[in-house]
C-alpha cells in the first residue's frame, strides 16, 4: 500500500445491514471496502484479496473473527486486525491484544471513533512499509539483521557492544543518558534483538499525562471506574504482552504510581484502575530517565526499592559532544533518510556547513541534530547544505562551557540542572516552547521544573 493508495478493508460481518452501513461509510472516507458476509466468505476474500486492514465481527457462526485473525496474521503478520463484538470484557479484550488484534472495539461505537481507528491502522501499516524499505536502506549498520544504531565513536560502540550482549536476555534494561541522546533508539534496538522480536515495541512517555491518566494507561480500566470511563480498556503492559514495553522519563512519576509499577515488576500482573482482579502479563520493561535516580531516592522523590528492580542491567548513552565523530555519520544518515521520506533526491553537506556541525554543542543532542538537518532539506531549495542553511544558533554559537572557573565547587545535581535549563531558557530569549524542545522534554515538564526552582512560569 502506498501513501497515495486508497487502503483496502475487508469487512467480515455475518449481518447484511452492518456490511452495507459499512460500506457506504468507508467509501466516504477514502477507503475501499471488500465485503464478505460470514467467516468462511472471509477466509475466501483474505486469501483473494490480499487487503491492507482487516474489520471483523468476532461472533459468527462456522468461524469466529478470532479465527479470521490468526488466518490474516499467518498471511501477513504486519496486517492490522479490528476485532468488533456487542459482547466486551475486559479478559476478552487482552485475548484479543495478544493474539494480536490492532485494535479491539466495542459495538455500537460511532463512525467517526472507528474512521479514527482505521485511519491509525493504515498508517501503522505504512510505517511498517517505511521501516523495512529504511532497514533495506541502511543494511551496512545492521548486525544480524537488525538495523544497527548509527554511530563509529568508541563510546557508542561501546554501548552497542553492552546492549547487543543483554538483548537476547529477558532482563529489567534502565538507560540513563541527556534527553535526546537516544534512548527510545536503544530501547528498539533492545527489542529487535531480543526473543521477543515478534511481539510488540510499545512506549509511554510518564512525564507528559497527569497520575490518573498515566495509570489508566499503563493498567487499564473497568468501565464505570471514573467519569468518561466508559467501556473497559486494556492497559498498555497487557497490550505490551509477548512484547517490549518501554517507559520513557521513569523518573518523573509519582511515589503512588511507582508502587503499582512496582507490583507489576515484582509480580508480572497489574490491577486495572478501578477493579479488584489482577490479570497476568508478560512483558519486557526497558526503562529510561534523564535524572539521577540515586539523588532521586536521596531526597526521597523515587522509591529505591523500584530502582532495584529496574536497575538490573544499567546504560548510560553520552550526550552528542561526548561523541562528536558520530556527527558526520549521523548528519549523512539523516539526510538519507529524511530524502527517502520526502521522496526527493539526497543533498550533500558542504565541508564548512559539517564544519559548524561538528563544533555546535548539541544542547539538544541527536534529536536537535536532526531537526537542524529537516530543517535545512526544507528551506534550501539547492542541492548542497551550506551553512547558510544551518539554524542560527547553531552556526553563531561556538561550545561553551556550562560551568565557569567560578562555579562552586561540588554543586548539587539539582543546581547543576537548574544552571543548564536557565542557560537553555535565556539562549532561546525566554521561549518556553523553544526552550522545552532543545532540552528535549514536554513544556509541561520544563514548567513543573521552573516551579520547582520558584521561577514564574
Amino acid at each position: 500500500m502506498t501513501e497515495q493508495a486508497k487502503p483496502t478493508v475487508l469487512i467480515v460481518d455475518d449481518e447484511s445491514g452492518i456490511l452495507d452501513s459499512l460500506n457506504i461509510l468507508l467509501r466516504n472516507e477514502g477507503f475501499t471496502p471488500v465485503l464478505a458476509q460470514g467467516g468462511k466468505a472471509g477466509l475466501e476474500r483474505l486469501a483473494e484479496k490480499s487487503p491492507d486492514i482487516v474489520l471483523t465481527d468476532i461472533r459468527m457462526p462456522n468461524v469466529t473473527g478470532v479465527e479470521i485473525l490468526a488466518a490474516a496474521r499467518h498471511a501477513d503478520p504486519d496486517m492490522p486486525v479490528i476485532l468488533m463484538t456487542a459482547q466486551a470484557t475486559l479478559q476478552s479484550a487482552v485475548q484479543a491484544v495478544n493474539e494480536g488484534a490492532f485494535y479491539y472495539i466495542q459495538k455500537p461505537f460511532r463512525n467517526d471513533e472507528l474512521v479514527a481507528i482505521l485511519r491509525r491502522a493504515a498508517e501503522h501499516r505504512n510505517l511498517k512499509f517505511e521501516n523495512k524499505s529504511l532497514k533495506q536502506a541502511i543494511r551496512r549498520h545492521e548486525r544480524n539483521g537488525v538495523a544497527r544504531p548509527v554511530g563509529s565513536s568508541k563510546a557508542w560502540i561501546d554501548i552497542l557492544r553492552l546492549v547487543e550482549t543483554v538483548a537476547p536476555t529477558d532482563s529489567t534494561v534502565l538507560i540513563g543518558g541527556e534527553s535526546g541522546t537516544g534512548k527510545e533508539i536503544i530501547a528498539r534496538y533492545i527489542h529487535e534483538l531480543s526473543t521477543r522480536t515478534e511481539g510488540p515495541f510499545l512506549s509511554i512517555n510518564c512525564g507528559a499525562l497527569p497520575e490518573g491518566l498515566l495509570e489508566s494507561e499503563l493498567f487499564g480500566h473497568v468501565k464505570g471506574s471514573f467519569t468518561g470511563a466508559v467501556r473497559d480498556k486494556i492497559g498498555l503492559f497487557g497490550a505490551a504482552t509477548k512484547g517490549t514495553f518501554f517507559l520513557d522519563e521513569i523518573g518523573e512519576t509519582t511515589p503512588a504510581t511507582q508502587v503499582k509499577l512496582l507490583r507489576a515488576l515484582q509480580h508480572r500482573e497489574v490491577i486495572p484502575v478501578g477493579s479488584t482482579d489482577a490479570i497476568p502479563v508478560d512483558t519486557r520493561v526497558v526503562a529510561a530517565t534523564n535524572r539521577d535516580l540515586d539523588e532521586e531516592i536521596r531526597v526521597g522523590n523515587f522509591r529505591s526499592d523500584l530502582y532495584y528492580r529496574l536497575n538490573v542491567i544499567s546504560l548510560h548513552l553520552p550526550p552528542l559532544r561526548q561523541r562528536r565523530d558520530d556527527i558526520p555519520l549521523l548528519a549523512e544518515h539523516f539526510l538519507n533518510r529524511i530524502a527517502g521520506l520526502r521522496n526527493e533526491p539526497v543533498k550533500r553537506i558542504t565541508d564548512a556547513a559539517l564544519e559548524i556541525l561538528m563544533e555546535y554543542a548539541w544542547p539538544g543532542n541527536v534529536r536537535e541534530l536532526e531537526n537542524a538537518l529537516e530543517r535545512a532539506i526544507i528551506l534550501t531549495p539547492e542541492a548542497e547544505i551550506d551553512v547558510s542553511s544551518l539554524p542560527e544558533k547553531v552556526t553563531q554559537r561556538k561550545s561553551e562551557p556550562l560551568i565557569s572557573a567560578r562555579t562552586p565547587p561540588n554543586p548539587t545535581l539539582e543546581a547543576v540542572e537548574r544552571a543548564y535549563i536557565m542557560w537553555v531558557l535565556q539562549s532561546e530569549g525566554g521561549n518556553k516552547s523553544r526552550a522545552a524542545e532543545a532540552l528535549g522534554i514536554d513544556p509541561s515538564t520544563l514548567y513543573r521544573k521552573l516551579s520547582r526552582y520558584g521561577v514564574e512560569a
